[in-house]
């Protein structure tokens, strides 16, 4: 590695390139080099290749997840977060620490004027993500929250459906996440803890499948939920939760959740409405509408649900920090603006209150 006079260190590849003074690319810098790394790097690479972004480099406070990203990728690596925000032309930075992390680092980062895209959850608690999402509006920086689900083709084509009134009136909408996480994903330190993750299934796997729903059906308006923990790992964190949900629009549906579902299955998303139904599988969809052939999108059915994690295709997230770029050349909000992120938080902490409670929960 190459120590450079800002505090950062270079690949030698890197620092022999140009590529940091194009002016026309939008900069961007990562915080956090874990496992959520890498679809995040592939769709930089992507945007690169098109002249849209320069990658200036990335920081993790381990060394070791340093030396990693700078083998894996070739990319710079800064020795510390002030480094990273004193690069000269950096605009964006991409939020990847575990949840607790993002406040005080999107903090620092607004301060500096950068904008943000914050990795799910916004925070681990819903009052954390409404101050994380203010302090970006005073700022002035544009915040986006990491939900590529809804960038999937399928997704976008389902959404686009029940936009358009093709469903009808939403009736039923119910989501089901029985996935599977074995020993080696939970030996990771701190894995499946509260002081690390935040919270268990709902917070850390299911939130994407949860959003989604939210995102297509519209908001909650009651809950009657249940969690635990099950007997398969030490983790003060529920992995298994089930809840009854009344939406907004009168619809009604379920969500089931867990990780303890050997060896894992596609999540699936049921809408069903006046007009049709809807089966969305991970990228699969299933559009049956009245007075219509059924019309089926597939895109396949990897989504992360077994053991790998990060089994799924980089696609949606290009698509995602694609839209991220337009809205910061454009000024505007983009479509996944971090109070978008802020729903599911509410939800998930009201099934969670529910099932301590054994009462109903309403959401304003």
């Amino acid at each position: 590695m190459i120590a450079s006079d800002d505090g950062r260190a270079q690949t030698p590849e890197a620092a022999s390139t140009g590529r940091l003074n194009r002016p026309r690319e939008i900069g961007v810098g990562i915080v956090g080099l874990g496992m959520a790394v890498a679809p995040h790097m592939l769709a930089i690479r992507d945007l690169e290749a098109e002249g849209r972004v320069r990658l200036l480099g990335g920081f993790s406070p381990s060394a070791q997840r340093r030396g990693a990203f700078a083998q894996a990728w070739g990319a710079p690596v800064f020795l510390s977060l002030e480094a990273l925000l004193a690069a000269p032309g950096l605009d964006l930075v991409i939020v990847l620490t575990p949840p607790g992390a993002h406040l005080p680092v999107a903090e620092a980062c607004a301060a500096a004027g950068k904008h943000l895209l914050v990795e799910k959850p916004l925070e681990r608690t819903v009052d954390r993500a409404e101050a994380l999402a203010a302090l970006a509006a005073r700022a002035d920086v544009t915040l986006g929250v990491v939900f590529q689900h809804r960038f999937r083709p399928a997704a976008l084509r389902l959404k686009q459906a029940i936009a358009a009134g093709e469903l009808g009136t939403l009736l039923s909408c119910s989501a089901s996440i029985r996935w599977w996480r074995d020993a080696a994903y939970f030996a990771q330190p701190g894995r499946g803890t509260m002081a690390r993750d935040g919270g268990g299934v709902l917070l850390t796997q299911a939130i994407h499948t949860l959003d989604l729903l939210l995102h297509l059906a519209g908001p909650v308006s009651r809950v009657a939920g249940f969690a635990r923990t099950s007997p398969l790992r030490a983790i003060d964190t529920e992995d298994i939760a089930a809840a009854a949900l009344r939406f907004a629009n009168g619809a009604i549906g379920a969500v089931d959740a867990t990780t303890v579902a050997e060896p894992g299955f596609p999540e699936r998303i049921e809408i069903a409405g006046t007009g049709g139904s809807a089966a969305l599988v991970a990228e699969r969809l299933e559009l049956h509408l009245k007075g219509r052939l059924p019309e089926v999108l597939d895109r396949g059915l990897a989504g992360g649900g077994g053991a790998d994690p990060m089994a799924f295709d980089h696609g949606p997230h290009r698509a995602m920090i694609a839209e991220m770029l337009d809205a910061i050349e454009q000024g505007r909000p983009p479509s996944h603006a971090g109070a978008t992120g802020l729903p599911v938080l509410r939800l998930i902490e009201a099934i969670l209150a529910s099932s301590v409670s054994g009462s109903f929960v309403d959401l304003g």
